[in-house]
């Protein structure tokens, strides 16, 4: 019975179409990163592409803007772009786009800041500094084709 349950949950078409989303944006992060690499650096070690591929926030696409719009679309498409269960998938992904925009930019440039400032204060005073976390938004163009992968994906599963 739990085996059919779970063939049905990953052969349902919004499931396929959010994953489907997330993964592609991420495996186009690791190919954009690994493309545009620095030239005093010419190799990548198998680590920092796991990482990339795995982990990295931040970054051309927004794979989180990628899997939220694959779900609000798919959604649209499956059960209605009038249903609450749309217009609550909507919403979630208008939030999820605005953060990723908006609040995690500008608290990843404000740790950026605080931690140039703490080590210009450790190294001239030698008070001890501890680093904060540079979380890594994203900027308008990486959130909108984040957005279009995932809207093209969703399309593509839900109406072929």
């Amino acid at each position: 019975m739990y085996v059919r349950q779970f063939r049905q949950l990953v052969v349902h078409p919004v499931f396929l179409a959010a994953i489907t989303s997330l993964i592609l944006a991420q495996v186009l992060k690791a190919i954009i990163i690994l493309l545009t690499r620095p030239r005093t650096r010419p190799r990548r070690s198998f680590k920092e592409v796991m990482y990339a591929l795995l982990w990295k926030t931040g970054g051309m696409p927004s794979s989180h803007s990628a899997l939220v719009s694959a779900l609000a679309t798919s959604v649209g498409f499956t059960e209605g772009f009038d249903s609450s269960i749309f217009i609550v998938s909507l919403c979630l992904a208008l939030i999820v786009i605005r953060d990723a925009m908006g609040v995690r930019r500008s608290a990843g440039l404000q740790a950026r800041s605080l931690n140039m400032l703490g080590k210009h204060i450790n190294d001239r005073f030698g008070i001890e500094y501890y680093p904060l976390k540079e979380i890594q938004g994203h900027a308008p163009l990486e959130v909108l084709v984040g957005a279009l992968l995932g809207l093209l994906i969703a399309s593509a599963i839900v109406l072929l």
